[in-house]
């Protein structure tokens, strides 16, 4: 029986985008900390910053007046998403230039499925060392790559060498390469997941390897299948250029217990500015169609709460975590806030408090992270 055809996957993305285009049309900023966000006396976050911004532990989503703390001399920007709009329909044409099976992520990310790719005699790394040239030369700003045989290792790899640079993870190098990774590198580990896992001993992926698979199911219910095989390397996802985005959402889990709602809404404007932040890297805007909170109790029950909005309300966000809090009146382990993506809208729709859905649903295990 012959095998299956070995596939060769691309993860690319550009270094720090929102920044890099910044520096690139304005060059004096080069050499100076430089982030992308809301303002620090307006509960701002940042959306991205560049690299001499990161040396003082600045990041994406964290919080703009504990960014200009951190680094004092901070240069923060107001987002120019226009201009960023144009860059990502220049890079995405390049990425179509070499595949029809490109998967965008964001504004400036996707994986390509280069399999049946014809150019540079099928080398995947020869493609993604041109791509990234094209789009140092076109564009004007800096791309890195993973090359590997599925996503997951991919998009390992093109954090391996950044800024503009690649990482290759051959077949033959997959056991080994997945071995020494740290767990939290595990798609679908967050920080709380992550802590547990170490707390049952586990730290890089070769640890979690010798946990048996009904383990791993009764430890993190259905994503322990999902950590069974990630750490061997094993993601069957296939490169889907015809997916289409019905959702944008940030989630955090608490280390603590959130004890009342006056302390879950002290948190949810947090993530409503990181919610907004990632609607415009999704240009998303237009076509919001339902808010949503999702509230994870202390006993693991689940429940969401949602309604009919064409825009992003703390209002109504505020209101919908009260009417999901309501229902069980306990601890509160994790909050999410999100939008549901529908067809854009007639103008002048008005938010509805008739649209409210109600959902209880049952345990989940793992979480997802609002950091990029």
């Amino acid at each position: 029986m012959k095998s299956p055809r070995q596939r060769k996957i691309i993860h690319c993305d550009c270094d720090c985008f929102y920044a890099a285009v910044e520096m690139r049309d304005d060059p004096s900023l080069r050499l100076l900390p430089v982030a992308v966000g809301g303002r620090a006396d307006q509960r701002g976050v940042v959306a991205t910053c560049n690299y001499e911004a990161r040396r003082f532990g600045v990041h994406s989503a964290m919080a703009t007046a504990q960014a200009v703390k951190r680094c004092p001399g901070l240069i923060v920007l107001r987002p120019a998403m226009e201009k960023y709009r144009l860059a990502s329909q220049q890079i995405l044409a390049i990425y179509r230039d070499y595949t029809d099976l490109v998967e965008p992520l964001s504004l400036d990310e996707a994986y390509l499925d280069v399999t049946d790719a014809t150019r540079h005699g099928g080398s995947a790394t020869l493609i993604a060392q041109e791509i990234r040239a094209r789009i140092e030369a076109t564009v004007g700003i800096t791309a890195s790559a993973g090359i590997a045989p599925n996503k997951f290792i991919a998009k390992v790899a093109s954090d391996w060498n950044k800024p503009d640079g690649q990482f290759v993870v051959r077949p033959h190098e997959i056991d080994a390469f997945v071995a020494v990774l740290p767990v939290k590198k595990l798609h679908g580990v967050g920080k709380v997941t992550a802590a547990k896992l170490n707390a049952l001993g586990v730290h890089v992926c070769a640890d979690l390897r010798s946990w048996p698979r009904a383990e791993l199911l009764q430890q993190f219910g259905k994503f322990g299948e999902r950590l069974y095989s990630l750490c061997r390397g094993i993601d069957e996802r296939e490169v889907n250029p015809g997916s289409e985005r019905k959702s944008v959402s940030v989630e955090e889990t608490y280390v603590t217990d959130l004890p009342d709602l006056a302390s879950c809404a002290a948190e949810l404007d947090a993530l409503i500015d990181m919610l907004i932040v990632r609607v415009r890297r999704a240009r998303a805007e237009r076509h919001i169609h339902k808010l949503y909170i999702k509230i994870r109790f202390a006993d693991f029950r689940q429940t969401t709460v949602e309604c009919v909005a064409t825009t992003i309300d703390r209002d109504m966000l505020h209101s919908l975590l009260e009417t999901g809090f309501r229902r069980r009146e306990q601890a509160v382990r994790l909050l999410g806030a999100g939008v549901r993506l529908g067809e854009e809208e007639e103008p002048g729709t008005q938010l509805s408090l008739f649209g409210l859905e109600e959902r209880m649903d049952g345990t989940l295990s793992g979480e997802s992270s609002h950091s990029d």
